[in-house]
This record gives C-alpha cells, structure tokens and sequence, in this order.
C-alpha cells in the first residue's frame, strides 16, 4: 500500500510539468500570433518572443527548435482561433444561403472584435509570405484555399437549394464577397472604426439581394 501510494506521489510532479509545459506553450503561441500581424511573420523570431513573453531563449527553444516550427504553429493557433469564431458557429446553419450568410458575418465579427491587433492574422500575413516558397507560404495559401472554397460551396448549395440564382458563377461571387470582407479589414485595422464594417455589410447585402433567385 505504502509501496503505491509512493508511486503515485512520484507520478504527480510529471503530471504538473507537462501541463505547465502545455501552457507555457500556448502563451507564447497567443502572443506570436498577435505580434505576427503587427511586426509581420518573417519579424518572429526566439529572440523577440522570448522577450515578449518573458522567458529566456534556450527555455523557447525547447518548444520550438528552429524560426519554421514557430511560423508553422503560431499558423496553426491563428487557424483554431478562426474556425471557432468564424466556421464552427456557420457549419450549424441550416442551408447553403444561412451558412454564406453566417461565414461573412462571422469574418466581420472576428475583425471588429480586435481578435489580432492588426486584423484577420491570415490577411495581414498572406502578402507578406507570398514570393516566399516554403512550408510557411504553403501553410497559408492552404488556408486561403480552404476559406474561397467554403464561400464557393456556400454559394453551390444555396443555388441547388434555389436561394441563389444558378446563372451566378460561384466563384465569381465568392470573389466578390471575400473583396468586401478584405477591404474592410483593412480599412479598420488603419482608422479602427466601424465604418468600414457597416460598408461591407451593405455591400454584401447588396450583393446577395442582385443574387438571389
């Protein structure tokens, strides 16, 4: 008894150790995403995260180990941030116009709420990386792949559905949609006033109404 009861005081310390570990490792994801749109991804590095989040640079090299691995999983937690404020609450809508209805909303949302300090991190980061080859650049590109295409496939059914005319080319107008949603990004990340949220509002009202079927 006394024998297992030993055992499971020496198990606890490893227990604790990987959940601080575990936290540690999120905060300094969380602040990497959010220095990651104002000073850019390529501005990452060891060194500067290090000093943001307080800890010494070997003790961040022992979750990262090298400038890549960081880019890739700030881009991973920006990504998990996106889906649950933007595709998660649009996959519960009830038909393909309700879900494209739902996506843009919740990109507009997600901007005006100052998730990240300089916008949408994926808008802010995407330029930056885009005559960069490499994992990054393909991580992102990814990303933006996968965003045009729930717009487009929003469109699809909805148009299958009978709530979007289906002489709109679905790209097309998932294009549309998606300037919209950049310029007021950008816009509010430069003047932080709703303005430029109302207008893209009305613009994809606009928009879907010449759409409809």
């Amino acid at each position: 008894m006394m024998a297992a009861k030993a055992k499971a005081r020496a198990r606890r310390p490893a227990r604790r150790q990987r959940s601080d570990g575990a936290r540690s490792r999120s905060a300094i994801l969380d602040e990497a995403a959010r220095l990651a749109t104002v000073e850019g991804i390529g501005g990452l590095s060891l060194g500067r995260l290090a000093d943001e989040v307080g800890m010494s640079k070997s003790g961040l090299f022992a979750h990262f180990g090298s400038k890549e691995e960081l880019q890739l999983a700030t881009i991973e937690t920006a990504n998990a941030i996106f889906a649950e404020q933007v595709l998660e609450p649009a996959a519960r809508a009830a038909s393909g116009l309700d879900r494209l209805h739902a996506l843009l909303d919740g990109y507009l949302r997600y901007v005006e709420a100052g998730t990240f300090p300089g916008g949408c991190f994926f808008a802010s980061v995407l330029v930056e990386v885009s005559m960069q080859p490499g994992a990054v650049r393909d991580r992102l590109v990814a990303f933006l792949e996968d965003w045009l295409g729930r717009l487009e496939g929003a469109v699809r059914e909805a148009q299958r559905q009978g709530e979007i005319d289906k002489r709109e080319d679905p790209a097309q107008l998932a294009f549309e949609l998606e300037s919209s949603l950049l310029l007021a990004n950008t816009q509010f990340a430069v003047a932080r006033s709703r303005e430029p949220i109302k207008r893209a509002r009305r613009a994809i009202e606009r928009r879907l109404k010449e759409a409809a079927a």
